[in-house]
């Protein structure tokens, strides 16, 4: 049989190849996926159905892989009742939980243009004018960053990985810098690297202690450095810990700040914490996965002062750029910190090309193979410009701040601080509104779980918890613009109401449940 003949042999499979034979093919089936995204989106009441794990499980295991369902509809129809039917919706203005934004449409726009191309943007030769693309939006984040003209970056597949890529530089560039070591990518971790430490605020992101676990310096590595009474890491005690590192024979090799902390969105002082870095002669790391979409407000990019002095720095677009998951970025400020990152190898991104100028941009990432993410804010940013992500962000953190007034308005709402961005970290507490005695704190927690899970249990709402100083918080994340203070009302009479009613029928409740609704001056903290 000839090359021709085989070729001419049907093969399961073939017709599903996306290939200039199949371009109508193609569009038909698109075209009946998003008929059914647009129904939900128009038909969705809810932001979630409150299935439970063990009720969604059992219709997993009647599902055999190995057997399809050969047609396009009955596979979207299982599509629906395992996972449409029961997914968490983002865009639902009552969805307040996490860091998960609506998207804005040039985004999922661009989604469907990279998925079919699929470029992949390790090398040049897979992507050419992806990876000038790539570069435009790294250059022009670090500009508004103000990480100079050496600065350089690399998108990532989020936070975590771009704090992980932080500290790996952090660690490296210190390795570098010793007399007696060849470097930590030839000859591993130094003797001393047990030494190592890392500063940041007593509430950074989990990913600091996750990365130096990773790293090779364990948690231990992390020092919690104390806040103020707004949750921003404090100075003076920084400069405290730095001193302490001295007197105990420890080496601090970062400080880590914090634009947009996870729970409160507290910003850090940023330059007084940069100039305290540099003074020690540590890197200094800018976590602004949250607060980076400040660079696109007129009216709050101020709040970012002192990034400038940073060698590095977390952005997420995919939280307040509005973009599909993932679409983030690490940026430094120097471009040849990335080299501690690079590889060379002959079948891909062979060292001549570099030389020769090649932009091989495996060369700056610990990725290889990886999505052109950067088209979705390329795509966004030709389409409705920065100033019109700037103003979506701002009408959130409006937002926030009509639902903090109004919450302290009510003696039943123990907030903890006015929101610097757009959270909201709260407990029920209708002892207080009816002038009882308090609750314990041990009552407090189960109501206030209780709370959380009744909402999610019957899909009215989806809200977060944390806990501060080890007491149980509700929290609110406002990252929709069509979300109104009307739908945060509608969510505290929820909330209100899922409380008295623990409290009626627990012996530990209270005697009486709580009506009243005093006014409230300002936060309380713990």
């Amino acid at each position: 049989m000839t090359h021709k003949d085989r070729a001419a042999v049907a093969v399961p499979g073939r017709d599903q190849l996306l290939a200039a034979r199949h371009a109508s093919a193609y569009r038909q089936q698109m075209m009946a996926c998003v008929e059914r995204v647009q129904h939900r989106l128009e038909n969705v009441a809810r932001p979630f159905d409150g299935v439970r794990p063990q009720e969604l499980a059992p219709t997993f295991a009647d599902i055999d892989l190995d057997e399809h369902l050969g047609a396009l509809e009955p596979t979207l129809d299982e599509l629906e009742r395992v996972y449409l039917d029961h997914a968490v919706y983002f865009h639902h203005p009552r969805y307040v939980a996490h860091l998960n934004c609506p998207l804005v449409m040039p985004g999922v726009l661009a989604e469907a243009i990279l998925a079919p191309i699929n470029s992949s943007l390790d090398t040049f030769d897979q992507s050419a004018g992806g990876t000038f693309i790539e570069q435009a939006l790294i250059d022009w984040t670090a500009k508004r960053l103000g990480l100079g003209e050496r600065a350089d970056g690399i998108f990532t597949s989020g936070g975590t990985q771009s704090n992980l890529m932080a500290l790996m530089l952090a660690r490296d560039h210190h390795g570098a810098r010793l007399d007696d070591h060849g470097g930590n990518k030839l000859c591993g971790l130094p003797t001393e690297a047990h030494r190592y430490r890392i500063l940041g605020s007593e509430v950074s992101h989990f990913s600091l202690k996750k990365s130096a676990a990773i790293l090779g310096l364990g948690y231990q590595a992390v020092m919690p450095v104390a806040c103020d009474e707004d949750f921003r890491m404090d100075p003076a005690a920084l400069s405290a810990r730095l001193a302490e590192c001295r007197d105990q024979g420890l080496i601090p090799i970062a400080v880590v700040a914090t634009a947009g902390t996870t729970d409160f969105g507290s910003i850090d002082p940023l330059p007084q914490i940069g100039r305290i870095a540099r003074a020690h002669g540590c890197w200094f790391h800018v976590d602004a996965a949250y607060g980076g979409g400040l660079i696109t407000s007129k009216r709050h990019a101020h709040r970012l002062i002192g990034t400038e002095l940073a060698d590095s720095v977390t952005i997420d677009y995919h939280k307040t750029f509005f973009q599909p998951v993932s679409c983030s970025a690490f940026l430094v400020n120097e471009a040849d910190h990335l080299g501690h990152v690079t590889h060379y190898a002959d079948y891909l991104n062979p060292e001549h090309q570099a030389r020769a100028g090649t932009p091989d941009q495996v060369n700056k990432s610990l990725q290889t193979t990886r999505r052109f993410d950067a088209l979705k804010l390329w795509l966004t940013l030709r389409l409705m410009g920065a100033d019109a992500l700037g103003e979506l962000f701002d009408q959130v953190i409006d937002l926030a701040q009509a639902a903090y007034r109004r919450m302290a308005e009510r003696a039943e709402f123990e907030v903890l601080l006015d929101p610097p961005l757009s959270t909201l970290v709260f407990r029920y507490r209708p002892d207080i509104a009816a002038n009882e005695p308090a609750l314990d704190e041990d009552t407090l927690e189960a109501m206030n779980r209780h709370i959380r899970a009744a909402l999610s249990r019957d899909g009215e709402a989806v809200v977060a918890a944390t806990k501060v100083a080890g007491r149980h918080y509700l929290k609110f994340t406002l990252l929709n613009p069509d979300t109104r203070l009307e739908d945060i009302e509608a969510i505290l009479a929820r909330i209100c109401h899922h409380g008295d009613a623990w409290r009626a029928r627990e012996p530990g409740g209270a005697a009486q449940v709580a009506t009243a609704s005093a006014p409230k001056a300002a936060k309380a903290l713990p």
